[in-house]
């Protein structure tokens, strides 16, 4: 677990650089060959996944900064520098929604019939964007001692309770064991090792890797074939799987933007899962 895979002088070749890369080829080549089997101009699609891409980045950015406004409010020049950290998916996933529904209007595109294209790419591309979390040390999870009655509070409780946990004797300390086998420990170097030295933690972004790509083989595989289906099906299911995942990621993860006492990914996954419910909905009485 490095972020660094080749350094060339003072040129560092990051995992993370590449891991995004990767995912926006293997997601367009994805999208590709769906619209080629959909009869859908590639050059379209291209210019569509671009438009998407870009305004998402955006989107992601300002939303973390909107959410952590008081830094950035002292420190304005580290609003561009996305390469410090900070991009928060829910506002990627707004923000490309709206880049690309403006370039499918301007350009006079349906747009659910593009979407439709980009719903199993996005799930895989996000699935592969997490292994780059994973080499940095990041997106990380609490500690596996942490009890489920505090991971699965709606409220977080978890900074409550490691402060409690710090605070008694090693021999109470010891009262604590891992509740699953798998954790991880991150090197000191890493956002998770610093805030968690020597400690397992649930690695949160690799749950999320295995959860988007079974969201990917169940658009891909199963929801794609289905003859019936209606333009904007499986954009309004990736929406849907989605942010179910994030709601289930949130629990076990340390550190997330918060809506007063809440995490802000439950708040936001929420609306958008009945959202695209209700459209799903109108789509089937259409």
């Amino acid at each position: 677990m490095h972020p660094t895979l080749i350094r060339i002088g003072k040129l560092d070749i990051r995992f993370y650089g590449i891991c995004i890369a990767l995912a926006f080829l293997a997601g367009l080549t994805v999208a590709r060959r769906h619209a080629r089997q959909e009869g859908i101009p590639v050059a379209d699609v291209e210019n569509f996944a671009f438009t998407a891409m870009i305004s998402g980045v955006i989107g992601a950015r300002l939303y973390y900064v909107l959410f952590n406004l008081p830094f950035y409010v002292a420190h304005p020049l580290e609003i561009p520098a996305v390469w410090h950290g900070g991009l928060a998916i829910h506002g990627g996933i707004i923000c490309g929604f709206l880049g690309a529904l403006l370039y499918a209007r301007r350009k006079k595109i349906p747009f659910l019939r593009f979407a439709d294209l980009l719903a199993g790419p996005f799930l895989l591309g996000q699935a592969i964007g997490r292994i780059g979390n994973f080499m940095n040390g990041e997106v990380h999870g609490v500690p596996v001692i942490t009890p489920w009655s505090v991971i699965f509070r709606l409220k977080p409780a978890f900074g409550a309770w490691y402060a409690r946990y710090l605070s008694l004797p090693v021999v109470e300390r010891l009262r604590y064991t891992p509740r699953v086998p798998w954790g991880l420990v991150f090197p000191s170097t890493s956002p998770a090792g610093s805030e968690f030295p020597d400690t397992a933690l649930h690695p949160a972004m690799l749950y999320e890797m295995a959860l988007n790509l079974a969201g990917f083989c169940l658009i891909w595989f199963v929801l794609r074939k289905k003859r019936d289906r209606k333009p904007g099906t499986l954009w309004w299911w990736y929406l849907i799987l989605y942010s179910v995942n994030r709601i289930i990621v949130s629990f076990f993860r340390a550190e997330d933007l918060m809506i007063g006492p809440f995490r802000a990914p439950h708040a936001v996954s929420a609306l958008i899962i009945v959202f695209a419910a209700v459209m799903l909905w109108r789509n089937a009485r259409s």
